[in-house]
């Protein structure tokens, strides 16, 4: 059976519900993307508060360096948040034979929790501004085995903010491109083919990059042993794949290839 048929049984069936009401994610008034329409009500998933799982997935909460409209008041991390994160699980239970919790945990730099998490994803990485304490435990969490995925972050000003962060947190450490051969793009599915995936904001997607990242970079901090421990995907927004794989408006090769980058990283974390 076909991906993108995988991907229609899975997803879109699953909310066959139909489209949900207004959610404009950049700023106000009609824009040609309001098509994608959210009830802003929580995805509700089935419980397994009992289940033992193979896999939770962790998303970053962290010190924002500025915010703006609709996410002024919880800050950039939470961008797409919870929809995408549990719709994303939604597709891994279904595509992989690993086992995962259905609902997203928050992490932070702050508290020891994030070390139970070995597989963290933080969004909108352009706009944290981690303090010293954070930046350290970014590095312990590196240290300790833990892998980080970063999304959702365009163009240079967001580039150059990241990597001030980043650079506290590793200091004398680059950043390189991930070669096509690379095992990350081939643990599960060959992704020799990558593109860019455009957020929401981009509808009808004529146009798919964000402010001047006009091509997606796939890039990684590599440890001592040449283990990818933070995977950096630039110019690209596969959360909002994530998020929007169940509306018939949203292309299906963006969200095809969002959930295979999303499996793929996830398997290679555990693995390597």
């Amino acid at each position: 059976m076909k991906f993108r048929h995988i991907i229609a049984i899975a997803i879109l069936a699953a909310f066959a519900a139909g489209a949900m009401s207004a959610f404009q994610r950049r700023g106000g008034g009609r824009r040609s993307w309001s098509v994608f329409r959210d009830s802003g009500e929580p995805l509700v998933l089935p419980s397994d508060a009992n289940e033992k799982n193979e896999f939770n997935f962790a998303r970053l909460r962290y010190t924002n360096v500025r915010a703006s409209g609709m996410w002024a008041a919880r800050g950039s991390w939470s961008v797409d948040y919870p929809k995408a994160d549990r719709q994303f699980l939604m597709g891994v239970r279904r595509l992989s034979r690993l086992n995962t919790h259905s609902i997203e945990t928050v992490v932070d730099l702050l508290s020891d929790d994030i070390f139970n998490y070995p597989f963290v994803y933080v969004v909108e990485p352009g706009h944290w501004n981690l303090s010293d304490k954070e930046a350290a435990k970014l590095h312990e969490f590196v240290e300790r085995g833990g892998f980080l995925m970063t999304d959702d972050f365009h163009g240079t000003y967001s580039w150059s903010n990241f990597m001030a962060s980043l650079s506290r947190a590793f200091p004398g450490s680059s950043v390189v491109e991930i070669p096509s051969d690379d095992p990350i793009f081939h643990v599960v599915y060959d992704l020799d083919e990558r593109f860019q995936v455009p957020g929401i904001v981009n509808y009808p997607f004529q146009q798919t990059h964000e402010y001047d990242g006009f091509e997606p970079r796939w890039r990684a901090l590599r440890d001592s042993k040449g283990r990818i421990v933070v995977a950096i995907c630039h110019n690209m927004d596969l959360g909002d794949a994530w998020e929007w794989a169940d509306h018939p408006e949203y292309p299906e090769k963006y969200a095809s290839l969002a959930y295979r980058v999303g499996i793929n990283y996830i398997i290679y974390s555990m693995t390597h």
